[in-house]
């Protein structure tokens, strides 16, 4: 009686240990498929997010090799701060930057907000006065002394949304 109650302990743990084995190894088999589909599709969107990243960056300073050339006896990473902290310092005046083409309309003064180097002799920036809202085309000049000079090429301020 004793052995056959053994027996019949034996058989079913037997049969629980193999019934688990094959509910996890699906189960696993399962979680891999999902694993691998999810690494494809965020391999494929970093990609994607990647070529558009380069894309955008085509027209940089940074990634210009023949604009680096022209300026070989600068260093790019020391120059593009250098050129827009140059570019800022003009936010100071009463009468705002002189560079956004823009004279003062309200009461507030136009500052610059955001600048990109696109190469060695153009600078895109974004202006505001805290109400309108207008983009900027500029070249910069580097002169024998190291200072900058900036002339402003166009200007565009965008109409007042009315909300």
């Amino acid at each position: 009686m004793k052995q056959s109650l053994f027996l019949y302990l034996f058989i079913l743990t037997a049969l629980f240990t193999v019934f688990t084995y094959k509910y996890y190894d699906a189960a696993l088999k399962t979680e891999q498929k999902k694993y691998e589909t999810t690494r494809k599709i965020l391999k494929d969107s970093i990609t994607l997010v990647s070529d558009k990243l380069y894309d955008a960056d085509y027209f940089a300073l940074e990634n210009n090799d023949n604009a680096q050339d022209y300026l070989e006896k600068y260093d790019v990473n020391v120059l593009i701060p250098k050129v827009k902290n140059a570019l800022l310092a003009f936010n100071d005046s009463k009468d705002g930057n002189k560079f956004v083409g823009m004279e003062k309309l309200n009461q507030q003064k136009f500052i610059i907000n955001k600048i990109k180097v696109l190469n060695h002799r153009w600078i895109i920036a974004d202006y505001n006065d805290g109400k309108m809202w207008g983009e900027v085309l500029l070249k910069y000049f580097i002169n024998e002394d190291e200072s900058i000079d900036f002339v402003v090429i166009e200007t565009f301020l965008y109409p007042k949304q009315k909300y």
